[in-house]
């Protein structure tokens, strides 16, 4: 499955305003995940400033994702419909002003609806801007590299994020952390139309209200109830909310089916290498969240490490996973697209056999050294196959394949910490944090070695020429 040229690739070379205009793009992937990761230092101190309690810290900190999660499908075909470039521009106007409001929240009420807002205009923010790359980025190559760099410029901010956030709580007040993204945004906004072409479906038709309701009805109650089901057990309001969410699931992909202008087209699973790039994506997201998160609690349970100390810890893999996104779509000159991705992922799987083998006693270092080396074998699965997700679908489709792509990743993580998280938690209560360690690792080790064997099967694309 491959895109069609009709053109010579010289001609379709993208030039120097595209390439600026990548690192406009690039400014909301930085920030989108720069802003979770200085919430999480943030909360103790925004918690005592507007006393919230438990729960409305949990909802202050959850809001974002479910947001974001149950409107990327939607804001991905609406940006195909009404132009990628304008809903890219309204939805950094959202989340300038949200962020505004969230900087002087008065009370926890007041900041959960500002971090849901915030939600909302993000959801307009990663399908616009991966869906304009596959419009400024035709020739295979440099979209390919493209894609790598918006990639990772995710991992950049999760790298910042915690030394930036530092040093605003530790010289302002709370709020200072969602300000952050206003200047970027503001920059945005000012060279955004001079920089970024527009594209959107002339013959697209309206879009399907229902199927809109339908969609949120779905990923919303059972993304909730995922979570719910990880934090708390098995209660009967998670349950329902599961249960409620799948049947309406069943409603959605059942109406789709019968729509000229569907939100998503299931006809692109038909094809293997798409169905498996996404299912790889899926589980690189399910088992590689978990595993990090479980590094992170390890790091400072049993070895005793600040937060501070945990998230230095984690830099390493951070720096190997954004490496590894520049660098795949480089090497997929020389190699096979599938045996690169498969020989990613055989290095990820081989990390993940590295912390099997943890000795809570050995201090911090081979932690680090696996969880580093799992990293490095995340770009090819990602950014190779992000490229061939955007580059197999009509330009008209752009937008909607991006959503899902990043719909499947913030699925996949709840995914993982409701079911694999879950059952390392029970080992960790019976056995220890190390054992719980082990396990959720050792189970992603064998998944990765089944990856491998999965896409060599049936990925077979030259993603990049």
């Amino acid at each position: 499955m491959t895109a069609t040229i009709t053109a010579p690739a010289e001609a379709l070379r993208a030039g120097r305003r595209e390439w600026i205009g990548l690192a406009v793009l690039a400014l909301p992937a930085l920030l989108v995940s720069l802003d979770v990761f200085v919430l999480v230092l943030a909360l103790p101190k925004l918690a005592a400033g507007l006393h919230a309690d438990g729960t409305e810290q949990l909802w202050i900190m959850d809001i974002y994702g479910f947001m974001v999660a149950g409107f990327m499908v939607t804001m991905g075909t609406l940006g195909d419909r009404i132009g990628r470039r304008k809903l890219l521009l309204a939805g950094a106007t959202a989340f300038g002003a949200a962020s505004v409001v969230a900087a002087f929240s008065t009370s926890a009420a007041m900041l959960i609806a500002a971090r849901a807002a915030l939600g909302i205009a993000g959801a307009t923010l990663a399908p616009s801007t991966l869906s304009l790359i596959g419009t400024m980025f035709q020739n295979p190559r440099q979209r390919a590299e493209a894609i790598g760099i918006w990639a990772g410029c995710f991992t950049v901010g999760a790298i910042i994020g915690p030394m930036v956030g530092g040093f605003m709580l530790e010289h302002f007040w709370w709020g200072s952390v969602f300000l952050l993204g206003v200047p970027a945004m503001v920059l945005l906004l000012v060279i955004g139309p001079k920089l970024l072409p527009e594209y959107r479906d002339e013959t697209a038709g309206r879009v399907d209200l229902p199927s809109v309701a339908l969609s949120l009805a779905a990923i919303l109650p059972a993304i909730y109830g995922i979570k719910e089901l990880a934090r708390d057990g098995v209660h009967l309001v998670p349950v329902t909310a599961l249960a409620a969410g799948l049947a309406i699931g069943y409603v959605f992909v059942k109406r789709q089916r019968t729509l000229e202008d569907p939100l998503i087209d299931f006809s692109l699973f038909a094809a293997k290498a798409f169905r498996t790039t996404l299912g790889g994506m899926l589980l690189f997201s399910m088992l590689g969240g978990t595993t990090m998160l479980f590094v992170a609690q390890f790091f400072q349970v049993v070895q005793h490490l600040s937060p501070v100390g945990a998230a230095l810890g984690l830099l390493p893999g951070m720096a190997t996973s954004t490496v590894s996104f520049l660098a795949a779509p480089v090497l997929a000159r020389r190699v096979k697209p599938s045996a690169l991705i498969a020989g990613g992922v055989a290095l990820a799987a081989a990390g993940m056999v590295i912390l099997t083998l943890v000795d809570p006693s050995a201090g911090p270092a081979w932690p680090a050294i696996g969880l580093a080396v799992t990293s490095a074998g995340v770009g090819p699965m990602v950014a190779l196959g992000t490229d061939l997700v955007v580059g197999s679908v009509p330009p008209r489709k752009v937008g909607a394949a991006s959503a899902l792509a990043q719909t499947v990743n913030e699925f996949g993580y709840s995914l993982g910490i409701a079911t694999v998280g879950t059952l390392g938690n029970a080992v960790v209560r019976a056995h220890g944090f190390a054992d719980g360690l082990h396990v959720v690792a050792g189970l992603a080790a064998i998944a990765f070695a089944a990856l491998v064997w999965f896409v060599f099967r049936n990925i077979r694309p030259a993603t990049a020429a």
